[in-house]
């Protein structure tokens, strides 16, 4: 321990086209233009699918995205949006969108099952079959679909969502014999249906993160964006002047994510720190009864693009300490396949290596991760959880700065990444902001760097383009990426971009 010392980090720059340098995404987007504006440039061929009315509404706001959108109030902290063609440098082709129908009585028939696993499968499955059977027989190249999702899928397709009764329900018996593979009916007429609710019982009950998973290894890129935000059709007026009052940054965070999904980076980090990457470890728990878990790890280069790399299921959950660690030889493996990844784009390993996690790190598997390490990286554990158990008050009219640090430890440190922002002379959000208490528990570095990068990393969120996150992107997406892994049993994704989970 130390005595507290109160230390400032400047807000990290980015940078963005022409190499030219800005904190502010939607700044240096609107001045600079994109980083990758030589890759990703001229027209773009988008799909969409869904039902008609969905993706007539998705047509129309791509048109309004061509054109500038303009704050209701507070440009400061809304700055308008010129249009996706002066900021990315890209416009659709408007000529050649290529289009799958669902038709609207298809939905409202899966809707009608009253178990949520049979539901969403048959959603999900109105979706999933057009897209791979498109990729495999049309010659037209999609390099990215935007999904568009009725309210209805919105509402109805997520855990724990129930429909409401009516005449029209369909009620499902399930039992376990069903339910068991090795159990056959001596009706061959029913075990094609029974074949059909083992398949559906063995995803998530979640329509996002079941899509998601049955696509990965498709090549198939997707968006998914529901119809009510594109829309107003069918929203009260109050609904109406909600959505009015965020419709720049809606804009901005579209035009970001189509970029970034089209292959190229809106930004990357400004004070590049060449030859480092960042790992970001994933767990997922497969049963709430056992000790299995799926593990993956999230590598983010200095560029800020990433890749995901899954590991095994294994008794990686301790319920007495309530954290996840892995063996030896699966630390070993799933860093050994981060750092070849990394030789095979670069040629070289990376000069330092920092694995960031909410938890400690146990002996044996940092043992596995040094051993992975040796003679190719310097390697570096650091634990990064939110406090809800902290606050910092000062005697002003707007709360602590993002950025601020309370180093209370040689190698201990509590980060303020929300608070108030120069740039918007305010603070995001009304409450008094609690910080990110960060630790280097494993290996030897600099805390002030430590948190540099940290700060960097709270930036790089490019489905959003927003000024900075509370977490940084290598735990930002963590849960979400575990559950889309754990969607659906035996989910081969191999090694895949960022791109494919967000």
């Amino acid at each position: 321990m130390i005595e507290p010392i109160i230390k400032y980090i400047a807000e990290p720059n980015l940078t963005f086209g022409n190499n030219q340098k800005a904190t502010d995404p939607r700044d240096g987007l609107m001045l600079f233009g994109p980083f990758d504006n030589k890759k990703i440039k001229g027209g773009i061929t988008l799909g969409i699918i869904g039902p008609f009315a969905a993706r007539e509404a998705m047509i129309a706001y791509l048109k309004k995205l061509h054109s500038p959108i303009l704050p209701i109030k507070d440009p400061q902290k809304h700055p308008m949006f010129p249009g996706i063609e002066s900021v990315m440098g890209i416009s659709v082709n408007f000529e050649n969108v290529q289009q799958i129908n669902i038709e609207d009585k298809d939905i409202e028939e899966a809707l009608k099952y009253s178990d949520s696993h049979i539901r969403i499968n048959k959603l999900v499955n109105l979706y999933v079959g057009p897209l791979v059977l498109f990729g495999k027989e049309e010659e037209m190249p999609v390099n990215l679909w935007m999904v568009v999702i009725p309210e209805a899928i919105f509402t109805y397709g997520r855990p724990k969502s129930k429909i409401k009764n009516a005449d029209d329900i369909i009620k499902t018996k399930i039992s376990k014999e069903i339910l068991n593979p090795l159990q056959q009916n001596l009706f061959p007429e029913y075990q094609e249906e029974e074949n059909k609710i083992r398949e559906a019982y063995s995803f998530e009950v979640n329509f996002h993160n079941q899509l998601k998973a049955r696509l990965l290894g498709t090549n198939v890129v997707t968006q998914i964006v529901r119809e009510s935000k594109i829309s107003s059709e069918g929203l009260s007026d109050k609904q109406i002047e909600k959505e009015e009052q965020v419709r720049t940054a809606k804009a901005w965070n579209i035009a970001s994510a189509i970029y970034y999904k089209l292959g190229g980076l809106p930004w990357k980090m400004g004070e590049v720190r060449e030859g480092v990457c960042y790992l970001g470890l994933v767990y997922k728990r497969t049963d709430e009864k056992t000790k299995n878990a799926c593990c993956a790890a999230q590598m983010f280069l200095d560029s800020g693009d990433g890749m995901v790399f899954k590991g095994n299921v294994g008794p990686w959950w301790n319920p007495k300490t309530k954290e996840f660690h892995l063996s030896k030889e699966d630390a070993y493996n799933i860093i050994s396949q981060s750092l070849e990844s990394y030789y095979f784009k670069f040629g070289s390993y990376p000069l330092e290596v920092f694995i960031h996690a909410k938890t400690y790190f146990d002996d044996a598997e940092w043992d596995g991760f040094e051993e992975a390490t040796y003679n190719k990286s310097k390697i570096v554990g650091v634990r990064i959880r939110n406090n809800n158990t902290f606050k910092l008050y000062r005697q002003f009219s707007y709360c602590a700065p993002r950025g601020l640090m309370l180093q209370y430890d040689e190698n201990k440190t509590f980060l303020w990444t929300k608070g108030y922002i120069p740039r918007f002379k305010t603070q995001i959000g009304l409450e008094t902001p609690n910080p990110i208490d960060i630790q280097i528990t494993r290996g030897v570095a600099d805390i002030d760097v430590v948190c540099k990068d940290i700060m960097s990393l709270t930036k790089l969120n490019y489905n959003a383009c927003i000024y900075g996150d509370g977490l940084p992107v290598t735990l930002k997406f963590a849960d979400s990426i575990g559950e889309i892994l754990t969607a659906g049993k035996d989910i081969d994704a191999g090694i895949l971009p960022f791109k494919f989970y967000i």
